[in-house]
């Protein structure tokens, strides 16, 4: 089975600080990661000066006046963090992905060298973006949050209309309340959208903790996205729906656990369970002693461990045959 592609999101966490993105490189790559991803942009082009926050992110950040450009301006990172970034991630170890949120962004991240794009829930109804990333032709990702079938139908048809092959394509289901209600995860919903559209699939999750997208895994998700910092109690939008360090690594080990469990589609004894056959099964045996030519029958037979006799299924079998040898009770027949 190929491997789970687990996206780490630092994304704005970094506060506009480029040590403390550093450090998010670091948790995960210790983490076992295989993407650390942030975010691209320019604030004048992605959102205009009298745009409100969401109501998390006014929590979040702790202003009440502020406006979605004061936020983002705080958060941008220059060209130059990114080569900066970029090139740390190499030598932790892990691979450096970004999302882009305006066409600018996207033309810098393509001749940046990136092999593999993100297009985040906001823009799956932004048709000049999406037609963008398809010419592209790279690796694609597209997350769903606020979408219905409709419009992930429309986005994924434009995507391959543009020039990207729908293989290359891997829709993911997500929420983009932060943090999602467990009622409102419907994780469900992402086999149908590999259904009715044979794509690949995967999750990006919103979620207090790490249940929910190591049930995604179990479901068949084939790339998990999760935000994380490091440390929740910091001042910025996406600071309390992400989570720390310790749960990272234990996000992406339990993830890695359940690929091994999953195993095949094969039911068949395992090599470590085969040898606790004798033990666990059943025998026929002698419930008395049995002399030799004596009727075989339900009072002087009965059924215990271990299982390197007579299977107890061919009891209908031995009744009424005859013993060829003397028994002691508890032997095998």
């Amino acid at each position: 089975m190929k491997k789970v592609l687990i996206i780490a999101e630092a994304g704005v966490n970094h506060n506009g600080d480029i040590e403390l993105a550093k450090a998010l490189i670091d948790v995960a790559a210790n983490a076992g990661a295989d993407y650390v991803k942030f975010q691209t942009f320019n604030s004048k082009k992605l959102a205009s000066k009298n745009a409100l926050m969401a109501d998390y992110q006014t929590k979040n950040t702790g202003n009440q006046r502020s406006t979605q450009f004061d936020m983002l301006r705080k958060l941008e990172l220059s060209k130059e963090s990114h080569y900066l970034l970029k090139e740390y991630s190499e030598v932790k170890g892990i691979q450096f992905l970004s999302t882009g949120f305006d066409l600018e962004s996207l033309q810098f991240l393509f001749d940046f060298g990136l092999d593999l794009f993100k297009i985040p829930s906001g823009e799956i109804t932004n048709l000049p973006y999406l037609k963008k990333i398809g010419g592209f032709g790279k690796q694609t990702i597209l997350s769903t949050g606020m979408a219905d079938m409709i419009e992930i139908s429309d986005a994924l048809n434009v995507l391959t209309a543009s020039g990207t092959k729908k293989s290359d394509i891997t829709i993911l289901h997500c929420n983009t309340e932060y943090p999602t209600p467990m009622h409102d995860v419907n994780l469900r919903a992402m086999k149908t959208i590999g259904k009715e559209l044979d794509v690949k699939i995967g999750y990006s999750d919103h979620t207090l903790g790490i249940e929910v997208p190591i049930a995604a895994v179990a479901m068949g998700a084939t790339v998990i996205e999760k935000h994380f910092t490091l440390d929740r109690n910091m001042k910025g939008p996406d600071h309390k729906a992400s989570l720390e360090p310790d749960e990272l690594i234990n996000m992406v080990q339990s993830i890695r656990n359940i690929e091994l469990a999953l195993g095949s589609f094969e039911k068949a004894p395992t090599r470590s369970e085969s040898k606790n056959k004798i033990i666990a099964r059943k025998s026929i045996v002698a419930s008395k002693n049995i002399k030799k030519g004596e009727l075989f029958t339900e009072h002087n037979l009965t059924i215990k461990r271990p299982g390197n006799g007579i299977s107890p299924m061919k009891w209908d079998q031995i009744l009424g045959t005859r013993a060829a040898i003397d028994y002691n009770e508890d032997d095998l027949i």
